[in-house]
């Protein structure tokens, strides 16, 4: 069976009582329950942190463990080096997501400390992002 961790970074325990109209009205408990129900022969789990360095605890935990991560470092991508460097150092493909495109935000949210080290980016696509890099880990066609 396919391991995946899910990790979420800051403000992200909010999901579904902040800002809806950039993040949805869909709380992510709600939303991985769904993702456990549709991905079955994965074993997902879930963490969340609003502290980097539980962040990067989590990382290292994991990373050597599973057969990939699904990263949400919130603000923490465009700050944290330290993320960035735990990312290099585990053996696990990351895939970064973000739900909003940050691209179409403000310019200091335009620069990454997780893409360069990352397998994958996937964005804009709301909590539907997390979906999209479940899939990245299925069995090429």
């Amino acid at each position: 069976m396919t391991k995946i961790a899910i990790i979420n970074g800051p403000n992200l325990n909010l999901l579904g009582k902040r800002e809806p109209e950039l993040y949805g009205n869909k709380d992510f408990d709600a939303y991985f329950l769904q993702l456990q129900s549709h991905f079955i022969d994965f074993c997902l789990t879930h963490y969340q942190s609003n502290v980097e360095g539980e962040l990067i605890n989590e990382i290292q935990r994991v990373g050597f463990d599973v057969d990939g991560i699904i990263l949400n470092a919130a603000a923490y991508t465009h700050t944290s080096v330290g993320i960035g460097d735990a990312i290099k150092a585990i053996a696990a493909p990351v895939i970064e997501v973000h739900i909003s495109n940050t691209f179409s935000r403000e310019d200091f949210r335009h620069t990454s400390f997780i893409t360069p080290n990352a397998k994958g980016l996937i964005l804009g696509f709301g909590l539907d992002a997390y979906r999209l890099a479940i899939e990245s880990f299925l069995p090429k066609l």
